[in-house]
């Protein structure tokens, strides 16, 4: 199939943090992360121009900042439904 004119063709790199709260130490992997990617370093430069980065910097808000140890405000645990998510309740 052809992509099209306005369609991006780079290869996309998903990253994410901190579903639980727990995982502090996450944050600073994050921040460190993205200013090295936002930089200027040729290398990374390099590197947008062949990768998309979609970044989620906390995955789960609602649970982190509530103390929730594995699951979300509606009790669904982040890391147990990528295969078969299930729709608001």
């Amino acid at each position: 199939s052809n992509p099209g004119p306005n369609r991006d063709t780079r290869r996309i790199v998903f990253v994410s943090a901190r579903v639980h709260p727990g995982e502090t130490p996450s944050s600073w992997v994050m921040l460190g992360l993205l200013a090295h990617l936002t930089s200027q370093d040729p290398h990374v430069v390099a590197l947008r121009d062949r990768c998309l980065f979609l970044v989620v910097p906390m995955l789960n808000p609602d649970g982190v900042v509530h103390g929730n140890t594995r699951c979300s405000l509606s009790g669904h645990d982040l890391n147990r439904c990528w295969s078969t998510p299930k729709p608001r309740q």
